[in-house]
């Protein structure tokens, strides 16, 4: 962080960098960053201005305008802030008392320091509110049971957690843009596992200056899943299946991203690429948000007294989700044990328990599908982060990662790893085996990715005892994975449609059927397109017309 003081000196100083400042407030910066950061020097305030580097060459520093607007660093790293801001009790009890979208802001205060309030409560004011929720608290927590709460992050227009993120991103992005005058189209990549992608396309259709692509797994997505972005409307999406995994489509995208020829076509197009993947920090700072709310919601209702530790459990697969609860525990949020939850494709898993990170093995097609990965992107920012910002560390094990598919870190990140996580998985059996049990023991329905978490957690008992109060992580609607909840339920697949599937699925649950789901039956399909791996960056290319 920087703190930039009105004094009446010439000189402001931050490490190895000094800014000059004559007495009629002219600037002469040998270390400028931007045009906002000037600005806000030369506006003599007191501010606090949080950079945010590279996790490959600590160097590099932006503002989280510039980190937002290039989504990736230029070599390859994501950003991460200089510095984890403090929260404290008080004023987490603070938020006890306010909308959603006001305790958004003030997260998002601590990390967004270029934004004005203004600019903040713009964003935040337009993009959680009953016009994209369905539910006016924007979350949903329900006890489960014995001190353990399901923290509903499904609420939004796709009906998947990516919504808490991506309704507000575009305003974050458009928003960005103007502070540094970006007189550019924003060209948005995004691989999917099956949830992002639609909630990208939602949040970004129509939004001017913009131009959206997503690539999926063919056979990687539940059928609702692909149904929603097959169907997205909007003049400025594309939507294309790619023959592959996930992995594939992410590692398409990241070539992309960083293929010098592409970026020079773009640069002459007056084009830039962006991400809508949590590899962009507009995506995973929101995420941060619903942890510190759901602790000030269990406050407020008396659930938990302030300062009394809690664990959470996140199904995980690209360690975004689980990173933002590790941000908020690092914040000030008393957490005492991150549990982080994968299907049989259980590389975190073995990762978090010995040190390996090994993607060479099987991959499973699951029920759970959004979680179907194998490479994680966001550790890399845990890593950067528990090395002590360690760019060259990083640069080995994700170069080993790139070139051999694996890497082993030191013994003492392996400590600091064990103090703040555990891990555990669990096949498919046992995934719709827990979504019976809830439903006969809770009457509580739940989806394929929420169960995964709910065994993992229930292990996690098991094994350890530990009784401490809990949030599970409810990623996604039951509906969008209707089949898988309904074998579960009824102990075989039923031969109907997917719309039949989720009046039937409603007959059991008594739940209110999303009304972006059940319109779909009558949407047409716009996008047909699948493509090889290899492929991928002509289809971008020729997309935008270069």
């Amino acid at each position: 962080m920087l703190l930039i003081q009105q004094a009446q000196g010439l000189f402001f100083e931050k490490y190895h960098s000094i800014f000059i400042i004559n007495a009629d407030h002219n600037k002469k910066a040998l270390f400028s960053r931007s045009k906002v950061f000037t600005d806000m020097i030369c506006s003599g305030r007191m501010e606090i201005v949080m950079f945010y580097k590279s996790t490959r060459n600590s160097d590099i520093k932006v503002t989280s305008a510039e980190a937002i607007t290039q989504g990736i660093s230029a070599e390859g790293g994501l950003f991460v802030p200089e510095e984890i801001p403090a929260i404290s009790i008080d004023e987490i009890k603070g938020l006890a008392d306010m909308s959603y979208a006001d305790r958004a802001a003030f997260v998002f205060s601590k990390y967004l320091t270029d934004f004005t309030d203004a600019e903040i409560h713009y964003c935040t004011d337009n993009a959680y509110t009953t016009k994209n929720f369905e539910s006016e608290s924007i979350t949903e927590i329900s006890h489960l049971f014995d001190g353990t709460y399901m923290l509903e992050l499904w609420h939004g227009p796709t009906c998947a957690f990516k919504d808490m993120a991506l309704q507000i991103l575009p305003y974050f992005l458009t928003t960005s843009a103007k502070k540094i005058n970006l007189d550019k189209k924003i060209v948005i990549l995004v691989a999917t596992s099956g949830d992002t992608g639609k909630a990208a396309l939602e949040g970004f259709k129509d939004v001017e200056g913009t131009q959206i692509m997503v690539f999926y797994p063919e056979q990687g997505v539940s059928p609702m899943q692909k149904r929603q972005m097959i169907t997205q409307e909007g003049s400025n999406v594309g939507v294309c299946a790619i023959k592959g995994n996930f992995d594939d489509c992410q590692n398409g995208v990241k070539s992309i991203f960083t293929d010098n020829d592409i970026k020079a076509k773009l640069e002459n197009g007056s084009m830039m690429f962006s991400s809508a993947n949590s590899i962009n920090w507009g995506r995973l700072v929101p995420q941060i948000v619903y942890y510190v709310s759901s602790y000030a919601e269990l406050v407020k209702n008396e659930q938990i007294s302030a300062g009394e530790k809690i664990n959470i459990v996140v199904p995980t697969g690209n360690f975004g989700n689980i990173l933002a609860a590790y941000y908020a525990k690092q914040m000030g949020v008393p957490v005492n044990k991150l549990i982080c939850a994968s299907n049989i494709n259980n590389v975190l898993t073995n990762f978090i328990n010995t040190g390996i990170y090994d993607r060479n093995r099987n991959f499973y097609a699951t029920c759970s599908p959004s979680m179907d990965i194998l490479i994680s992107s966001n550790l890399e920012r845990l890593l950067y982060i528990l090395t002590g910002c360690n760019d060259a560390k990083i640069k080995e094990w994700f170069g080993s990662l790139a070139e051999t598919g694996k890497y082993e870190v030191s013994d003492d990140i392996k400590k600091l790893l064990k103090q703040d996580f555990c891990a555990g998985f669990c096949d498919d059996n046992d995934t719709k085996a827990t979504i019976k049990k809830i439903f006969d023991e809770y009457s509580y329905t739940c989806d394929t990715h929420t169960a995964v978490a709910v065994k993992v957690y229930n292990d996690y008992i098991a094994e350890t005892g530990d009784k401490t109060k809990t949030i599970i992580a409810s990623t996604a609607s039951p509906y969008k994975f209707s089949a898988s909840v309904l074998e579960a339920i009824d102990g075989s697949a039923p031969e109907i449609d997917e719309y039949d599937m989720i009046e039937k699925l409603y007959e059991h649950s008594g739940y209110a059927v999303p009304k972006s789901l059940a319109e779909l039956k009558n949407k047409k399909a716009r996008f047909d397109v699948s493509i090889e791996k290899s492929e991928m960056k002509d289809f971008v290319l020729k997309n935008l017309g270069l």
